[in-house]
């Protein structure tokens, strides 16, 4: 069973930053993909940022120009850093680890906007 944690988050104005962490218990190169997504409550988890086969990345428009996913295998951790935020980035933010078999996710953590 893969163990996987996200943190980071928590409350910030608007235009400041946040970096969110995804610490796992296996190496990230073991995974096909590893994405960031969000959730506002009675709304769709929608993907904000990930890392495919390949090394390609995909962006939200939302997020485009102010929010990168990247990873560290040396920590086995996978990292959303947002700037410029904005109050409609608030949400519960998820990180999302898949094989060719599974998708593992996390417990999720609260990001908030707001002056």
């Amino acid at each position: 069973q893969v163990h996987l944690g996200e943190s980071g988050g928590g409350l910030v104005q608007p235009g400041g930053s946040l970096r969110l962490s995804c610490a796992t218990s296996e190496s990230i190169s073991s995974f096909d993909s590893m994405a960031w997504f969000r959730q506002v409550p009675g709304r769709q988890r929608e993907l904000v940022a990930g890392i495919f086969s390949g090394g390609s990345t995909n962006y939200a428009d939302s997020v485009k120009g102010r929010f990168t996913i990247s990873g560290d295998n040396a920590k086995n951790t996978v990292y959303l850093q947002m700037n410029s935020l904005k109050p409609e980035d608030t949400a519960v933010y998820y990180c999302r680890l898949t094989t060719s078999r599974y998708n593992y996710w996390g417990r999720g953590t609260q990001v908030t906007v707001s002056s």
